[in-house]
C-alpha cells in the first residue's frame, strides 16, 4: 500500500502556506509518485515544476501545480523527520556509548540509529553494515553526498570484530562503490587504546589516504568510558602518552595528504590534543571544519570567534556586572584564559568560572555536552555565581531546555536561585553574553 504522509508543519512564508496547504493536511503524490521517506520527497521536490497531490481535512483531493526555484524547498514538516521509521543499528559494538548509559533515562537516548537517511538530514554516522543492494542503489541515484561513515579499522577481521558483526568488514566495499560513482564521504574513527589504534591506525589511514580525493575528512576521536560500562568488553580510557602517539600519527598523516590532496584531510579531536597536553592547533589548520559535529576544531573556531569579537568591543564603555560560567572540565582552562583576557580589558566585570566534574557519567567523561543538570545543581550551589549563570547550549536537547538527565533549566534557575542564561557555542557571543552587550 502506498505511503502517505500527515503534515505537521506548514512554515510561514512558504510555496506551501500560500497554496494553502494546512497542517492536518496529507501528501498523497508528487508528480504522479507515491512518496517512500525523506530521500525520495527531496530528490522530487529538487525540479523547477512538480505536481503535489494533497489530500485535505475535508477529504478533498487537490493537485498543486508549482513553478518554483530549483532545490527550493515547499515549507512542509512531517510527522516524523524521515516520513518513514528510523533504522536501529544490529551492531555490537565493544566501545558503544549507549550500552553504558545508566538506567532511567528518556527512552530516545537509548535508541542506536544506523540509517543512511540520518546521515544526510542530521550528520550522523553509519557503519554500513544496515545497508542492503537497494539500499545502495537509492544513495547513488539520489546522490546522498557527503555521507558520513563510521569506519573505525579497514582491516576486515578487527573491523567485524569491533563492530560485534560478521558483515561489518565486507561492508566498507559499499564506501568504495560510493566513491567510485563520484559520492564524497567524512569518515569517522573511535580509537580504543590498544585496540585499532598504533599500527592499526596507521594501516587505516592509508587505505583511506589510497581511496582518493572522494575522502573529504576523517575525524579521530577518543573511545568514551563512563562509569556504568560493567560487563562489557574491557577497554581502558586514553591516558596522556595514548594521545600524544595519536596527534603525532595524526599530524604526520596531514602532511601527506596535504601534499597529494591539498588538504589535510585527517583531524584529531580537541580532547586527544587536552588530553595530550598539547596546544589546540589554530583556526587554519582546520580549513572549512569538516569534522566540527565530531567535536574537531570546535575549540579553535571558538578562540577565532572570540578574538573577532574582543576587538570589535568598546570596553571602555563596559558596565560593572558579575557573572559565572559554567563548563566541563576538559574546557576549563581554556575558558579560563579567554575569561582572563576579559578581566584585564574590563575590570569591573567580575567572571566566575566553574568546571563542572561529571558525576553522572563518570569523571572520564570531561566534555561540556555531557555535563547534567543534577550535576550543576549539586556541584555549583553555595559557589558565587553572581547576577547569572552561562551554561552552553550543547549541554541541553536540541531546541529545549532540557539536560541529559532530564533537569530543566528552570529547575536549575529556581535551586541555585540565580539567573540562567543558555549560552551558543560561539566565541563571539559567548563574550556579548559576558559583557552583556547584547542587551543594550
Amino acid at each position: 500500500m502506498p505511503r502517505v504522509h500527515p503534515i505537521k508543519v506548514v512554515e510561514k512564508g512558504s510555496i506551501a502556506e500560500e497554496l494553502d496547504v494546512q497542517p492536518g493536511d496529507v501528501l498523497l503524490k508528487i508528480n504522479g509518485s507515491p512518496v517512500e521517506d525523506v530521500l525520495e520527497y527531496r530528490f522530487l521536490i529538487n525540479d523547477d515544476y512538480i505536481e503535489v497531490l494533497i489530500r485535505k481535512a475535508s477529504g478533498e483531493e487537490w493537485l498543486l501545480e508549482i513553478q518554483k526555484e530549483p532545490h527550493e524547498d515547499l515549507g512542509l514538516e512531517f510527522e516524523t523527520g524521515l516520513m518513514d521509521r528510523g533504522k536501529s543499528c544490529t551492531n555490537k559494538c565493544i566501545f558503544c556509548f549507549i550500552d553504558q548509559l545508566p538506567k532511567g533515562m528518556r527512552k530516545s537516548l537509548y535508541f542506536k540509529d544506523d540509517d543512511s537517511r540520518l546521515s544526510f538530514l542530521q550528520g550522523n554516522y553509519i557503519s554500513l553494515t544496515n545497508l542492503e543492494k537497494a539500499d545502495i542503489e537509492r544513495i547513488i541515484k539520489y546522490r546522498i553526498s557527503p555521507l558520513n561513515v563510521s569506519v573505525h579499522t579497514t582491516h576486515p577481521g578487527l573491523r567485524a570484530s569491533m563492530l560485534g558483526n560478521p558483515k561489518a568488514g565486507e561492508a566498507l566495499g559499499a564506501m568504495r562503490t560510493f566513491l567510485e560513482k563520484g559520492l564524497v564521504i567524512n569518515c569517522q574513527i573511535v580509537l580504543c587504546p590498544g585496540i585499532n589504534d598504533g599500527e592499526n591506525l596507521e594501516r587505516t589511514l592509508k587505505d583511506l589516504y589510497n581511496m582518493g580525493q572522494g575522502i573529504r575528512s576523517i575525524g579521530v576521536v577518543p573511545v568514551g568510558i563512563t562509569k556504568h560500562r560493567k560487563g562489557l568488553y574491557p577497554i581502558r580510557p586514553f591516558g596522556g602518552e595514548d594521545a600524544v602517539r595519536v596527534v603525532g600519527t595524526v599530524e604526520k598523516w596531514q602532511k601527506t595528504f596535504q601534499k597529494e590532496y591539498e588538504s589535510r584531510v585527517v583531524y584529531a579531536a580537541d580532547e586527544l590534543y587536552l588530553k595530550a597536553g598539547l596546544p589546540v592547533p589554530e583556526a587554519e589548520a582546520y580549513q572549512d571544519f569538516p569534522q566540527l559535529e565530531n567535536g574537531i576544531g570546535m575549540m579553535a573556531l571558538f578562540q577565532q570567534q572570540f578574538d573577532r569579537q574582543f576587538e570589535k568591543t568598546a570596553w571602555e564603555r563596559q558596565r560593572p556586572g558579575s557573572v559565572s560560567m559554567a563548563t566541563g572540565v576538559a574546557a576549563g582552562n581554556f575558558v579560563r584564559v579567554l575569561v582572563r583576557r576579559i578581566k584585564e580589558a574590563a575590570r569591573d566585570i567580575k567572571v566566575h568560572v566553574h568546571p563542572v566534574v561529571n558525576e553522572f557519567f563518570g569523571d572520564t567523561i570531561d566534555v561540556s555536552g555531557l555535563v547534567t543538570g543534577g550535576d550543576l545543581i549539586r556541584q555549583l550551589r553555595g559557589k558565587e555565581l553572581g547576577d547569572r549563570l552561562l551554561v552552553p547550549e550543547n549541554m541541553l536537547k536540541s531546541g529545549e531546555e532540557v539536560f541529559l538527565d532530564d533537569v530543566t533549566v528552570t529547575t536549575v534557575r529556581e535551586s541555585l536561585g540565580v539567573e540562567v542564561e543558555v549560552c551558543p557555542v560561539d566565541g563571539g557571543d559567548f563574550l556579548q553574553k559576558i559583557i552583556r552587550e547584547d542587551l543594550k
